[in-house]
């Protein structure tokens, strides 16, 4: 008898109780396939209609499932490619009036993927970047930045069940829950962290919003635990930023805000230029040093845009260097 007829027989019998293992090992199905076509045509009296409707049922399973992840890596894909083509732009007229439609195009591929965390994610941040840079009223920023606040959250979810309800969790058990993670979770909580930032500025005469700028900060605090460079080292410049919301008299801490700024800056070898304009606008103003303000702010007038990835907002940076250095003597 044949030998691969024989080896049919044996898959074929062992089909049913091994269905999980021909899902996962389409190319061992398929082999099989094609030696029990072959013994059909040699062997016509073995023919069992039932085993062939069952590998064409499977088959057909095995292609809807692979056409959801290709449709569902091409979202991701999407999404990815047109954050970094946004980035890449040195046009932010461009950006501010293009966006708006791919924001809605974004949010119309996670609805129709709720629980896909990487695309929940990549709106969240496309969300929060037209909020930071381009909004014109505060009600639409609130707006943007709830939205992405919204997705982040999401996502953490679908990554960690802890985070799916953090309005009914205290301070003390969600620092539990940020010590359970590691760094391979490090971006991504720096990604929702942000978004709660976010939300805190847009919404910073809530005092119920601001009361949850402590777990916000140990968040940061944790992402600097796990990878301080993620980002760039954006995770630094938010904490120089949150660092800096009071003066001195009032109990802030500018000289951590100044190892944070500077930390920023080091780790992105000088290129995130806003990292500088940031350092003028929220320490160098608050102390009144109006020689290091100017000295940053002239740095990055000075500088080119950078590197791709940071085109777009070192482009934004040096507009608003331009606007702190002209009304630096009202200020100072």
């Amino acid at each position: 008898m044949n030998r691969s007829y024989l080896i049919c027989i044996k898959k074929k019998a062992d089909l049913t109780t091994n269905l999980r293992y021909y899902l996962s090992n389409s190319k061992d199905l398929l082999v099989c396939c094609s030696h029990y076509m072959r013994s059909l045509a040699i062997k016509s009296q073995q023919f069992n209609p039932w085993m062939l409707k069952l590998i064409l049922l499977i088959l057909m399973v095995m292609s809807i499932s692979a056409c959801g992840r290709v449709i569902s890596n091409a979202k991701i894909e999407f999404s990815q490619d047109l954050t970094a083509t946004i980035l890449e732009f040195d046009d932010p007229e461009t950006i501010k009036k293009g966006v708006p439609a791919y924001l809605i195009l974004v949010s119309s591929m996670i609805k129709g993927d709720p629980d896909n965390p990487d695309l929940l994610e990549a709106g969240s941040q496309l969300y929060g970047a037209y909020a930071s840079g381009f909004t014109d009223t505060s009600k639409s920023k609130k707006a943007l930045v709830n939205r992405a606040f919204d997705y982040s959250t999401r996502a953490m979810c679908v990554r960690d069940v802890g985070f799916c309800h953090l309005e009914n969790i205290s301070y003390f058990e969600y620092e539990k829950l940020l010590a359970s993670l590691d760094k391979s979770q490090a971006e991504h909580l720096f990604i929702f962290a942000s978004s709660w930032a976010s939300v805190i500025e847009a919404n910073s005469s809530d005092w119920n919003a601001v009361a949850e700028l402590p777990k916000v900060k140990s968040s940061i605090l944790r992402v600097l635990e796990l990878d301080e460079t993620v980002k760039n080292g954006n995770a630094h410049l938010y904490m120089a930023v949150m660092e800096s919301l009071l003066p001195p008299t009032l109990g802030g801490k500018p000289e951590i805000a100044k190892k944070h700024f500077d930390r920023a800056i080091e780790i992105s070898k000088g290129e995130n230029l806003m990292a500088k304009v940031l350092y003028a606008e929220k320490y160098a103003r608050m102390l009144f040093d109006r020689e290091l303000h100017d000295e940053l702010l002239k740095q990055v007038v000075e500088s080119d845009a950078g590197s791709k990835d940071q085109i777009l907002i070192n482009t934004l940076a040096k507009q608003k260097a331009e606007i702190l250095l002209n009304n630096a003597d009202e200020y100072f």
